[in-house]
């Protein structure tokens, strides 16, 4: 039997933004109509500056496939020039259980988290949105200033950075524009993307214009870890991409909800329920919408399937005998 390898330069030129925010419109939308199965992720963290995140998933059909994301964290790495998330996607036949595919996980990882935000956007930012702050200028920053650009019209992003030096280099690269604190970033934007490792908390909602959206994608998933301050999460009309993932991982739900005692019903819904048209998303020009992106199984498995598919159609990527 051969398996394809498809490599990071593989990946990235076969997964484009407009290809993976509709394929994460799909799979979320199945994923709310009961149609795969998502467990929650299972982590390792041993002292030091690295974690371990196993994620499987699975999906049904003619066709079915499991899927698993193994992904090494590395918090250092952007000082070595690496992304900071390291590993491989492994595909299944949902059959016979033989090993199809092994995908670089890091473009997967960096591309598809900015495409459900792209996702989320479309459907909870007012119609016509165009100021845009991205808070972050890693990898993360990057691929969040891509989706933006996408799904609105001709948009003006404000880029921050605890770092000036990349946030200035990254405005450069994207033709954005950089602001000198948040504060000035997020002054009267339609849309705020959180994308940074920040562990305490530090978009205020005083700085925040009425009807705004943000989409909170950083932050490690370890249930403290926080960007967004209480206020943001309690005053919002808040959608998750997994309630499960969300109330175990998230500090920025899973404190705000604590320390504002406030149920597991401030969650309006899942972003994949809303697609799916199983609940309201926004639903007044003033009000504040909050994403908050955990990053979960089924988005791996839906873009490994996308890149597959692809490779096979235009003969890319290394068969290997396994």
């Amino acid at each position: 039997m051969t398996v394809l390898v498809l490599s990071e330069h593989d990946v990235r030129e076969l997964l484009d933004m407009e290809s993976c925010i509709a394929a994460m419109e799909t799979v979320l939308a199945r994923l709310a109509r009961g149609e795969l199965t998502n467990p929650l992720r299972s982590l390792m963290s041993p002292p030091g500056s690295t974690a371990m995140g196993l994620m499987p998933s699975y999906a049904g059909g003619e066709k079915p496939v499991y899927a698993l994301k193994e992904i090494v964290v590395a918090g250092d790495n952007p000082a070595r020039g690496l992304d900071p998330h390291q590993g491989s996607v492994l595909l299944h036949d949902g059959d016979t259980g033989q090993l199809l595919a092994v995908l670089n996980a890091s473009p997967i990882t960096e591309i598809r988290t900015a495409a459900v935000s792209g996702a989320a956007t479309r459907l909870l930012a007012r119609p016509g949105s165009r100021t845009v702050a991205v808070l972050g200028s890693g990898v993360q920053g990057r691929s969040h200033v891509d989706a933006m650009q996408t799904v609105l019209d001709d948009p003006i992003i404000r880029i921050w950075s605890r770092n000036a030096s990349h946030a200035e280099a990254l405005a450069l690269e994207t033709h954005s524009l950089v602001a000198a604190s948040v504060e000035e970033a997020v002054a009267g934007a339609d849309v705020v993307c959180t994308a940074t490792s920040a562990s305490e908390p530090f978009l205020e909602l005083g700085w925040l214009a009425p009807g705004t959206h943000v989409n909170a994608a950083g932050a490690y998933p370890n249930g403290v870890s926080r960007e967004l301050a209480t206020d943001v999460v309690a005053s919002a009309r808040l959608f998750v991409d997994r309630r499960e993932s969300a109330l175990n991982e998230s500090g920025d739900v899973r404190l705000a909800l604590a320390e504002r005692d406030l149920g597991h019903d401030h969650i309006v819904g899942e972003l994949g329920e809303a697609l799916a048209g199983m609940c309201e998303g926004r639903r007044s020009p003033d009000e504040l919408t909050v994403f908050k992106s955990m990053g979960i199984a089924v988005e791996d498995l839906a873009a490994a399937q996308l890149c597959v598919a692809r490779a096979r159609e235009r003969g890319l990527g290394t068969e290997v005998e396994f």
